[in-house]
């Protein structure tokens, strides 16, 4: 049985940080590239970031260059995003994903407040 389990998220003031976890069972995690996505209240869903198989190359989108790094284990079959410098709009709750497959998490949410 495939599982995508996230951890992590909570309630934070603005400028702190956050590490999101991910840990992945039921499928070949080592060869799959994986991302984050996050989906904010009343918005769309938003690609945050993506990571290759063997964690070489990453990519983010432009509002969280900088303040997020993507990461992974693949000898513990996890995958990380640490956040720092937290704002309101990054308020969401966030998903881990496995690339080109039906993989998905169930989501953590992290919530900014003032």
């Amino acid at each position: 049985q495939v599982r995508l389990v996230e951890s992590g998220g909570g309630l934070v003031q603005p400028g702190k940080s956050l590490k999101l976890s991910c840990v992945a069972s039921g499928f070949p995690y080592g060869v799959y590239s994986m991302y984050w996505v996050r989906q904010a209240p009343g918005k769309w869903l938003e690609w945050v970031s993506e990571i290759s198989a063997g964690g070489s190359t990453t990519s983010y989108v432009d509002s969280v260059k900088g303040r997020f790094t993507i990461s992974r284990g693949n000898s513990e079959h996890a995958l990380y995003l640490q956040i720092n410098n937290l704002k309101p709009e990054d308020t969401a709750r966030y998903s881990c994903a496995a690339a080109g497959s039906d993989y998905w998490g169930q989501r953590t949410r992290v919530t900014v407040y003032s």
